[in-house]
């Protein structure tokens, strides 16, 4: 198995080879079954894995470089991430995306569809392969970008002051409580570049599902770094092998974020929903949704969560680690998992 990023993306493309179905775009039409089949057997052969995180990721990327106050950055939710890559992936923020793109381009040109819509197209599908997620939106009818996000990528850093966070996207439209739903997507998430030793460590415990354990755990006090110690962007996290990012530290515990990110925990309805409807603001970001075709019947249905899972304290953790921010709210009454404390498995091996 591959040793890096790059080389894992060499390795996807040798072994899996890339297959294709038949597949025509329509003037004015939604993709057919075969474009859907075309992502499903190339990107997400496995449930909830690496490129669904990765192009989840992608996908809040692109739609972040816009701007409803400056005359710089670009088109939002246009794909000019893929477009315009050889510039874009030189940006402050969007390092090491170059290989998610280099994963779509060649699926691309047989869907018959712009650069925009495959890759919010390819997120959608990718996330209903998570247990517990929503059913994503998804609209076609992006045009072409045309031109690329400068001089930044305006996508807020895990160094950036919640003020200056909610600032950046107060500027597109999303109010706290609206950032707080779309960081349900780091209940899937893992760390690449903040912690190195341990990339592919993820944020929660349960990476391969979209549940409530990443607000839980977030809640958690933080008593040790699972790599080699301290990282720009990275505090202390509850558990061996779970990074905890600064910023979402930061909006767990700020006034303006605290009770919708405690109201998170636990209730899984409220975080499908709510992320449900940040994510379609999201890739919405530059378009006009009157020129735009509702193909959301198109994104299959995700899986409910397993009857066995529901919200807990990991092993060996209870209330008393609970460091409480939201004063109007009580915590939720939750049990342990059984044991002691324990270190929480990669959510991918770079072997």
């Amino acid at each position: 198995m591959p040793r890096s990023r790059s080389a894992f993306l060499r390795y996807f493309i040798l072994v899996s080879g890339i297959r294709f179905y038949g597949s025509t775009l329509a003037v004015n039409s939604c993709p057919s079954a075969n474009v859907v089949a075309n992502i499903q057997a190339n990107l997400f052969d496995t449930p909830c894995n690496e490129p669904v995180r990765a192009i989840l990721h992608l996908a809040f990327h692109d739609a972040m470089g816009i701007s409803r106050t400056s005359q710089v950055l670009g088109g939002g939710a246009d794909g000019s991430i893929i477009t315009f890559n050889s510039t874009e992936s030189l940006l402050p923020g969007n390092e090491d995306m170059d290989f998610v793109v280099a994963w779509l381009k060649p699926l691309i040109p047989s869907s018959g569809l712009s650069d925009g819509d495959f890759l919010y197209l390819a997120a959608a599908v990718g996330v209903a392969t998570c247990p517990g997620a929503p059913r994503l939106q998804f609209f076609a009818g992006r045009p072409k970008a045309v031109a690329p996000v400068s001089p930044n990528s305006g996508v807020p850093k895990p160094t950036d002051t919640v003020t200056s966070i909610l600032a950046r996207f107060a500027d597109v439209g999303f109010a706290p409580n609206e950032v707080v739903s779309l960081l349900a997507a780091h209940s899937i998430a893992a760390n690449y570049l903040t912690d190195k030793p341990v990339a592919g460590a993820p944020l929660d415990s349960t990476p391969a599902l979209f549940d409530t354990q990443f607000f839980i755990e977030t809640l958690l006090q933080g008593t040790l770094f699972p790599g080699n110690g301290s990282n720009i962007g990275e505090v202390m996290s509850p558990m061996r092998g779970e990074v905890r990012l600064q910023s979402d530290l930061n909006l767990a515990h700020d006034a303006r974020t605290a009770c919708p990110w405690q109201a998170m925990a636990g209730n899984q309805v409220l975080m499908q929903t709510g992320f449900k409807s940040a994510f379609a603001k999201l890739s919405m970001l530059g378009q006009n949704e009157a020129e735009l075709i509702d193909c959301s019947s198109i994104i299959p249905v995700p899986a409910a969560l397993p009857p066995t899972i529901r919200p807990h304290f990991p092993a060996g953790f209870s209330n008393e680690d609970v460091q409480q921010a939201c004063a109007t709210q009580a915590f939720p009454s939750l049990t342990a998992d059984p044991g002691p404390v324990t270190s929480v498995p990669m959510a991918y091996v770079f072997s």
